[in-house]
């Protein structure tokens, strides 16, 4: 087998600061230089790319003039805000050469956890990557405290991936891969070419608390890929060092670690859905309604709700519940609380009458709902 991203058709890459910076004294531009260019040849090949680029707060460090790293969580964003200006301009002249335009997107965790913000970003980004336009992603370490402190770009660029349902997410790194051992350690260390994105045995390998592979960011990696999977994704952990590295996966040759995700990509969402957003409030349905989901494999229609419980806003996570309260499934409702409580134990057809016009005629699309 050769590379995952061989027939991967949208991608995400993740660069670390070492990639794109000079020992982290500023930027270096022959570096971006370089991912553009690669960049630049995947969408000749036909491929989407989003770039996760790390690199702000040391381009802020440079042009403020700072020799160290602040440690002031408010001396950070200010680097922050003034590097994203630098990264951004310089990125942004660097794909003009290869007459690819480039928009910048400035996320938090909190954006993605918030439905409305997270379909609003997933619109945007499906849009840019329609249009043909390169979107670059950092934390937007200016207001979200945390992200400096604990946050990490691995992690984003794997909540990225699931966000616009990527084919595979690239992290680039400074080093070959994952090894089975610390191979600053142990001479015997071998590379890790292939193994199941979900198998326990590679946070082992990749560093417990206090070990060095673990503050040098591999367990991060290794779980940035876990969470990836849970939409389908394959990753690739490989070195930024290798000459066009990113152009040599994409035509097949195996480079790096690649972590493969057993599910499909629609199992591995209804997963997502059911183990990792929080549950806003509860429908409950009549017997008609809970054959219709759990026999019949339909959508939640409104005529078969007759109660509503909490309150949630168009997006969110809802619980399905019996007539006995217990919980058969659960998904993503097309219909405020107040506005279900308008439409319930009504048929499709009434709902714009009832409401004044009509978003979908399901209150959940079997699409965005998992049986529990």
């Amino acid at each position: 087998m050769g590379s995952i991203l061989e027939n991967a058709k949208r991608l995400v890459v993740k660069v670390g600061s070492g990639l794109v910076t000079n020992q982290g004294q500023g930027l270096d531009h022959a570096a971006l230089s370089r991912w553009a260019e690669q960049i630049a040849e995947l969408r000749h090949m036909g491929r989407e790319v989003v770039l996760v680029s790390s690199g702000a707060i040391a381009a802020g460090m440079q042009r403020l003039g700072w020799k160290k790293r602040p440690h002031a969580l408010h001396d950070l964003q200010a680097a922050a805000a003034v590097g994203q200006m630098g990264l951004i301009q310089v990125y942004e002249s660097c794909f003009r050469k290869h007459n690819l335009m480039t928009s910048q997107i400035l996320l938090t965790h909190e954006d993605l956890a918030d439905r409305k913000r997270y379909l609003n970003a997933r619109s945007t980004l499906r849009t840019l990557l329609g249009l043909g336009v390169i979107p670059i992603i950092n934390e937007n370490d200016t207001v979200a405290i945390d992200e400096i402190r604990f946050g990490d770009n691995d992690t984003l660029a794997a909540m990225v991936t699931n966000l616009i349902e990527a084919d595979a997410l690239v992290i680039l790194t400074d080093q070959a891969g994952l090894y089975d051992k610390d191979p600053r350690r142990d001479a015997s260390a071998k590379l890790v070419s292939e193994a199941k994105a979900d198998d326990p045995d590679l946070e082992r390998m990749a560093g417990g608390v206090g070990s060095r592979i673990a503050l040098g960011g591999m367990l991060t990696k290794v779980l940035a890929a876990k969470r990836a999977a849970r939409s389908g994704a394959h990753t690739v952990i490989a070195s930024g060092r290798e000459e066009n590295v990113l152009a040599r996966l994409a035509r097949g040759e195996k480079l790096g670690t690649h972590l493969i995700a057993e599910k499909a990509t629609l199992a591995a969402r209804k997963q997502w859905l059911a183990d990792h957003l929080q549950v806003r409030g509860s429908l409950v349905l009549d017997a008609g309604a809970v054959k219709a989901l759990r026999v019949d494999g339909k959508s939640l229609l409104p005529i078969g709700v007759h109660e509503v419980n909490g309150e949630f806003e168009r997006g969110e996570v809802v619980s399905c519940l019996d007539e006995s309260r217990r919980e058969i499934a659960r998904g993503l409702v097309n219909y405020s609380a107040a506005e279900t409580r308008r439409i319930l134990r009504t048929p499709s057809s009434e709902i714009e009458a009832r409401l004044g016009y009509i978003d979908e005629p399901e209150l959940i699309h079997r699409d965005n709902l998992v049986l529990l």
